[in-house]
């Protein structure tokens, strides 16, 4: 499921606490969660519901400001069900705490190299990346892709893979070194060419 920014991060403020979807079936379960630029939310609770419900107090609660702005929102024609979805806020995304995590034991290095072995195994372009991020930050997917044998999507698939390991942030446009990925190049005494 997907937030935008605005209301992920309503939702982490308690403003939002529902959101609502036309789907043909429920795709998202109670009690499971999801990641935002937010935070984790929860799936509280989900139930098909019936639009003529719907009025001005409602749509507030979704996080928009009138009903016909809530209703502008929905994909789908008229028979498609639409689902009512209780959201609350878990806490922040554990990736950004990692990020930040700068500390690195010997451990946390073997841990990285071995990760970074382990993604260059068939076709090289994680070490590559992580120096061009550190070296350029705000690269982007398009530009890092002229430089490894891999087409600019299935680029950005793989580098958040780095993000998932606290090494990258996405920028809003293209991608730089968190405090982790600066200390492990720093530790390691990663050197790499400005192609600039």
């Amino acid at each position: 499921m997907i937030l935008t920014n605005r209301i992920a991060h309503d939702v982490a403020t308690g403003k939002v606490t529902i959101a609502y979807r036309r789907w043909t079936r429920p795709r998202v379960t109670p009690g499971s969660t999801f990641r935002t630029v937010a935070g984790i939310v929860r799936i509280e609770a989900i139930d098909r519901t019936d639009p003529e419900q719907l009025d001005a107090t409602t749509a507030q609660d979704a996080g928009y400001a009138t009903l016909d702005e809530l209703l502008k929102t929905f994909r789908g024609d008229d028979s498609v069900p639409l689902w009512r979805i209780a959201l609350s806020w878990v806490g922040s995304d554990p990736r950004e705490a990692l990020a930040q995590n700068a500390a690195l034991s010997p451990s946390d290095i073997a841990a990285i190299d071995a990760l970074l072995d382990r993604l260059d195994t068939s076709t090289p372009w994680a070490r590559t990346t992580l120096n061009r991020i550190a070296d350029q930050p705000g690269i982007t997917a398009a530009q890092l892709a002229d430089e490894v044998t891999l087409g600019k999507e299935s680029l950005k698939r793989r580098i958040r893979t780095l993000k998932e390991h606290g090494l990258s942030h996405s920028l809003p446009t293209g991608y730089e070194l968190s405090a982790r990925g600066h200390a492990y190049l720093t530790m390691t005494n990663v050197q790499w060419t400005s192609h600039d």
